[in-house]
């Protein structure tokens, strides 16, 4: 059986200036950081932080001293959601079968592509620099997944010529084509089916 993702609360980014909070500033962070993660999956990027701190039950002036701008709060989401999938890979690898942790984990992020992408765009079109927005817990997250790949690979599941680098681009390449199903989510899939098929072990 394969290890549950985990489901905790959305991680929470350190102020810029790395100050530890306060307890009550910490929790007004992160109902903030849940708040916005929930109105920009349900409006989109475009919602504004007026929505968001309705949603968290906060003034605006509070959403403003934690994320300065709103691009500051995309970018929080943003790097949080890559925190959490590399929590969920790490959770995943003590699985007992490493092979369908691996594919799970890869189905789970294809099939949080849109979302994941509409963020990257937004930042992008807002100026940010996302390579450098998301080093460190893309870093985190390429980490986690190279542990669940050489892991299936140990299981015999997982083809051995098949390196971390072309897991990466493949994932990438079905994440942007996940877009482009119609919202069908048999098509995206069928699609990963003809995916995984290329990278199991031939038996």
């Amino acid at each position: 059986m394969v290890t549950p993702f985990v489901n905790e609360r959305i991680a929470v980014t350190p102020p810029p200036d790395g100050r530890p909070l306060r307890a009550d500033a910490l929790r007004n962070r992160v109902r903030v950081l849940e708040a916005a993660e929930t109105v920009f999956d349900a409006h989109g990027t475009t919602a504004s932080t007026e929505e968001v701190a309705r949603a968290a039950g906060v003034g605006i002036g509070t959403v403003f001293r934690h994320f300065p701008t709103k691009e500051a709060l995309l970018e929080a989401v943003y790097v949080a959601r890559l925190r959490r999938l590399a929590a969920e890979a790490e959770a995943l690898a003590s699985a007992e079968e490493p092979g369908a942790a691996f594919f799970a984990f890869f189905a789970r992020v294809v099939g949080q592509a849109a979302t994941k992408n509409a963020f990257s765009a937004a930042l992008m079109e807002a100026g940010v620099d996302v390579r450098e927005t998301a080093a460190e817990s893309g870093a985190e997250l390429k980490r986690a997944l190279a542990g669940l790949l050489g892991r299936a690979q140990e299981a015999g599941a997982v083809r051995r010529d098949v390196g971390p680098a072309e897991v990466m681009t493949l994932l990438l390449g079905a994440s942007q084509a996940a877009e482009h199903t119609s919202g069908d989510p048999g098509v995206r899939d069928r699609a990963l089916a003809v995916v995984f098929d290329g990278l199991r072990a031939t038996r």
